[in-house]
Parts: structure tokens; C-alpha cells; sequence
């Protein structure tokens, strides 16, 4: 059964260009259109969509003030938020707000689709290129993503969370170093652990600001 996915954005053409995109694809069907949290709260109580995929940057209301509308109205609909090359600092709040991703608005039909499904999952996805800014965007600045002490990682557990940082799939990980998936659940289990957070973005964004990935 195709993944039911739900477009907020307050531009149609670009609206237009990923259910194009997504079209071309089994694996997801886009089943509604909105343009700001309002309407997404009307699309998750009317179509019951399994992902958003939200703009961050919209005029009436941005996507993270639309993920906020969700999360108010109890609807607990995993997000992926759609974003450009500067704006790591919403991305960093969107993070905050709940969002479960974040991609390139240009990203590849494949790359949106393995999102999608990872998301869906029950995972979380962050785009390489996107993680890099990130990366740059968080020198010296502080932000609070776990009060826990982090415990010391193994260098295995620090060689995971790097490829994390990537934005890679526990697959992509296990085929990268020659392990069971299972063995790099694990690992990313004991991570999320030591760092004291209770997702993939959050860990790999509290080892960038205590210096873990530097």
C-alpha cells in the first residue's frame, strides 16, 4: 500500500513540481494540498495523511509555526520539512519543534522517496549536504537538544553517529562498515542512550555542539 502523503506549501507551482515528482513513483501517493498549519490540521482530521511534507519557509504561517499547529491539535502526523541552503537555523528550530526531517527542495525522486519511507518507519532523515551547514551554522552558538551529561561513545559508536550525521539509513550504515543491521541498531540505541536524547536528529545535533563530530 502507497504511503499517504500530504503537501503543505503556499507556492502551487511548487505544490505542482513534487506531486509531479511523487507521481512517478508507486511507493507514495499524495492525497492532499495546503497552504499553511490551518489547513494541514483540516488535511490530517479529513484524509489522515501517514507524512507531511512541509515548506519552511511560507508567508501566512511558516512551516514551523504549521508544525506547532499540528502538535497543539494532538495530531501526532510525522513531518519532513522542505528547505534551501541557508536556512540552517529554521531547520534547527524545526528540529526543536518536532519536525522528523529535513530535505533540499531539489532533492532526487529516489532520495524523497527513501525519506518518506524512513520516516514513516518510524526513523528520522537529514539530508548530507543540509547536515554540513548545519555543522557550520552551530559554531558557537548553544542550543539546548538533551540536559543529559553525554557518556564517552566507543570509537565504533563514534563512527556510526558520524555516518548519522550524514544522514544515512541504519542499511546504508550496516553495508558502510560491514555490520549486521541489527549490530548498528544497537549502536544507535546505546547513542542515544549516552547522549540522553531520544532521537537520531537530536543525538547527531547535540554531538555537533559539544564538539563530538568536530
Amino acid at each position: 500500500m502507497a504511503i499517504k502523503v500530504a503537501l503543505i506549501d503556499d507556492q502551487t507551482l511548487v505544490r505542482e513540481g513534487i506531486r509531479g515528482l511523487l507521481a512517478l513513483s508507486d511507493r507514495v501517493e499524495v492525497i492532499a494540498e495546503g497552504t499553511d498549519g490551518d489547513e494541514a490540521v483540516a488535511i490530517a482530521h479529513e484524509h489522515d495523511p501517514d507524512i507531511f511534507l512541509i515548506d519552511i519557509r511560507m508567508k501566512r504561517m511558516s512551516g514551523i509555526d504549521a508544525i506547532g499547529e499540528l502538535k497543539s491539535a494532538g495530531i501526532d502526523t510525522p513531518a519532513i520539512i522542505l528547505t534551501t541552503f541557508d536556512d540552517h537555523e529554521l531547520v534547527l528550530q524545526g528540529i526543536t519543534a518536532g519536525a522528523k526531517g529535513y530535505l533540499l527542495k531539489d532533492v532526487s525522486l529516489e532520495s524523497l522517496i527513501d525519506a518518506i519511507e524512513s520516516v514513516h518507519a518510524g526513523g528520522t532523515m537529514m539530508q548530507p549536504a543540509i547536515t554540513e551547514t548545519l555543522l557550520k551554522g552551530l559554531a558557537g552558538q548553544s542550543h539546548d537538544f538533551g540536559t543529559a551529561e553525554a557518556e564517552p561513545l566507543t570509537p565504533k559508536e563514534t563512527e556510526v553517529l558520524r555516518l548519522m550525521a550524514g544522514g544515512y539509513s541504519n542499511r546504508e550504515i550496516s553495508t558502510a562498515l560491514s555490520k549486521s543491521e541489527g549490530t548498528i541498531k544497537n549502536h544507535v540505541s546505546n547513542i542515544l542512550a549516552k547522549l540522553g536524547v531520544r532521537d537520531r536528529t537530536r543525538a547527531v545535533l547535540k554531538a555537533i555542539e559539544s564538539g563530538l563530530l568536530s
